[in-house]
């Protein structure tokens, strides 16, 4: 088995990462852009079976890197307001970031997706709606954010 996708969140936190998010994702991304390391690193979750490991994504773990982006906290789905929307800063580190794990794990940008679109695609129904907006870019709709999003990774792959 190995890294073979990665993950993307949202912390559902201020724009902050806390203890809590420091023991789910293998790198948090703070309102100002800089990257932490998680409690544990990305091949930690090769093997999940020890029970060591960045639990990110129901039934989605193994074999995946959860990288998050901090805030979101109290979002409101019909109004798409919070006191800690995104920023695109912090966006755009992410797309850089998961270029570079891209390129040095060898994990094929198809295979980078959000935690909603994950849930979709394998009939998961947690509750769990992270990434469905994008505060800096309000025009990308819920349905496209997972292309959006691999279209910028691609971007950033090509110059790394």
């Amino acid at each position: 088995m190995a890294l073979n996708r990665i993950v993307i969140h949202w912390t559902a936190g201020t724009n902050q990462p806390n203890n809590t998010d420091f023991e789910h994702y293998h790198f948090l991304i703070n309102g100002d852009g800089i990257l932490f390391n998680g409690k544990y690193v990305p091949e930690d979750n090769i093997d999940c079976k020890d029970g060591k490991y960045a639990q990110h994504t129901g039934q989605g773990n193994t074999g995946s890197i959860g990288i998050a982006v901090c805030g979101m906290y109290g979002f409101n789905e019909k109004t798409l307001k919070t006191k800690y929307p995104l920023k695109q800063i912090q966006c755009e580190k992410l797309f850089f970031e998961c270029a570079r794990l891209c390129k040095k794990y060898n994990i094929p940008i198809e295979n980078v997706t959000t935690h909603y679109e994950f849930n979709l695609k394998h009939n998961i129904k947690t509750g769990k709606i992270d990434i469905i907006y994008l505060p800096p870019y309000p025009h990308i709709k819920k349905e496209n954010i997972a292309d959006f999003i691999r279209n910028k990774i691609k971007f950033y792959f090509v110059r790394i």
